[in-house]
């Protein structure tokens, strides 16, 4: 084995979201050093490293340390508890429990606002869309109408896109007709487009089964969807 792999074997296990988030959680590169070694010894099996073993390390002073260390305290990212061990040896301990939550935290907002601004830059294309099929401006009406699917009855963007396209396919081009569809598509818990395209083959094919001797009324072909508003039931 050569020696880069010798040290390329030696790693730590440590999350990536530190490194990508430690600024928004008001650390410094000081501040993450400083937790990195603190790991690096509990994972050595020393879970209360001193500041004189941390310095050991780093580059800093010994009272910049206990400012750090204080830091973390005080910001919750670090606590000293007191742990017994297997021979009834009660020792402080130093947890990031507090900083991990906090990362796990960061990120599932993250994931949120970015859902949020993901579906705000979708709103416009779907009104000009809108615009486009009804070869007008949209009334204050119908922009509200909108803006209820999407907040209200939280309903996805592709899939007020794929109720339009249906309206366009089967010529019943109106705000009603596409509301309705979108209740229907929601009461049967039709939540995607591919949901909507699957209902729409089934419906279709148990038609095709129950009405071998005689001719059905059968949408548009090109449509992936049926006649929601003839659908009872």
């Amino acid at each position: 084995m050569s020696k880069i792999s010798l040290l390329m074997k030696n790693q730590m296990t440590f999350p990536e979201h530190l490194l990508m988030r430690y600024k928004q959680l008001g650390l410094t590169e000081i501040d993450v050093m400083i937790v990195l070694h603190i790991h690096r010894f509990q994972s050595e099996g020393n879970d209360f490293p001193t500041p004189k073993e941390l310095l050991q390390y780093a580059t800093i002073t010994e009272q910049q340390c206990s400012q750090v260390l204080r830091k973390l305290i005080q910001k919750g990212y670090l606590s000293i508890e007191q742990q017994t061990s297997n021979h009834n040896v009660i020792n402080e301990a130093y947890v990031l429990d507090g900083l991990w939550e906090q990362l796990i935290q960061s990120e599932e907002d993250r994931y949120v606002v970015d859902k949020e601004h993901s579906k705000v830059e979708e709103q416009p294309n779907l009104f000009l869309l809108f615009e486009q099929e009804f070869g007008r401006p949209l009334s204050p009406f119908e922009i509200e109408t909108i803006n209820l699917w999407l907040d209200e009855d939280e309903q996805q963007p592709a899939l007020i896109k794929a109720a339009l396209r249906e309206s366009v396919l089967m010529g019943k081009l109106n705000f009603k007709y596409i509301d309705r569809i979108l209740r229907e598509w929601k009461k049967k818990g039709i939540r995607s487009v591919q949901d909507a395209r699957e209902a729409s083959q089934s419906f279709r094919n148990q038609q095709a089964t129950n009405n071998k001797e005689s001719q059905p009324s059968i949408p548009n072909p090109s449509s992936i969807y049926y006649n929601w508003l003839d659908d009872d039931a």
